[in-house]
């Protein structure tokens, strides 16, 4: 079963993006002339993701009215308390549904392939968990730090600080959330799980992605979408 709804986290404070972001949420940041949710969901629409949940806290109340001429998204004030990166997609799990869904983050730019696309003609649930998409260093345009994963023979996720980049999208399957606390908590607990019991894998993105949460990436941002 492949996916079809597709949670969007846009939740976050955009610490790293200040001072752009003492008035304004993270995802209406402009990248190129249009704000990173949007870019966001272009990916999504462009798999053909029905429903698209957003998630947000900060200065909610712009983020909502953005979308709110957009009868495809439906979008969730995590409040009072926000909810982190697990929590969010647990709390939106009665919006996605019981299948697996995919997962976008907000301050990601793509250039190349659809990652959702990918993502899907990779999947195969009877033996995963989890199928994250990776970019080698070399083509993570506003990286900060290192890498954060390795791949084996099969494709199997291990944690490795000189390897590939997580991009932020990814199938979760239908399961995972089981067991899982209300309340915050990181997507971290479900992937140490599904390692921990081999279930979780990755592919390598072809195309070329940037981190555009700082200042930096986002000028590198621009730069990458310029050079197509």
């Amino acid at each position: 079963m492949t996916p079809r709804a597709c949670m969007i986290l846009a939740a976050g404070f955009g610490t790293r993006l200040q001072p752009l972001t003492r008035t304004r949420p993270k995802p209406l940041i402009n990248v190129a002339g249009h704000p990173l949710i949007d870019h966001a969901l272009e990916q999504a629409r462009g798999a053909g993701a029905a429903p698209i949940a957003v998630n947000g806290h900060y200065r909610a109340d712009q983020l909502a009215a953005h979308l709110a001429a957009a009868p495809d998204v439906r979008f969730i004030e995590e409040t009072p308390a926000i909810l982190d990166s697990g929590g969010g997609i647990r709390n939106a799990l009665p919006i996605l549904g019981k299948g697996p869904i995919w997962t976008l983050n907000a301050d990601a730019v793509w250039r190349g392939s659809n990652p959702l696309r990918l993502l899907s003609g990779a999947w195969y649930p009877e033996r995963m968990g989890g199928l994250l998409l990776l970019v080698p260093m070399a083509r993570a345009a506003g990286r900060k730090g290192g890498g954060d994963f390795a791949l084996d023979r099969a494709g199997r996720i291990t944690q490795d600080a000189d390897g590939a980049v997580w991009t932020g999208a990814q199938i979760l399957g239908a399961d995972v959330f089981n067991d899982t606390p209300d309340g915050p908590f990181a997507i971290w607990l479900i992937w140490r799980r599904l390692m921990a019991a081999r279930r979780l894998f990755g592919i390598i993105y072809r195309g070329h992605w940037a981190d555009a949460g700082h200042p930096a990436g986002l000028a590198q941002a621009e730069d990458m979408l310029r050079s197509t």
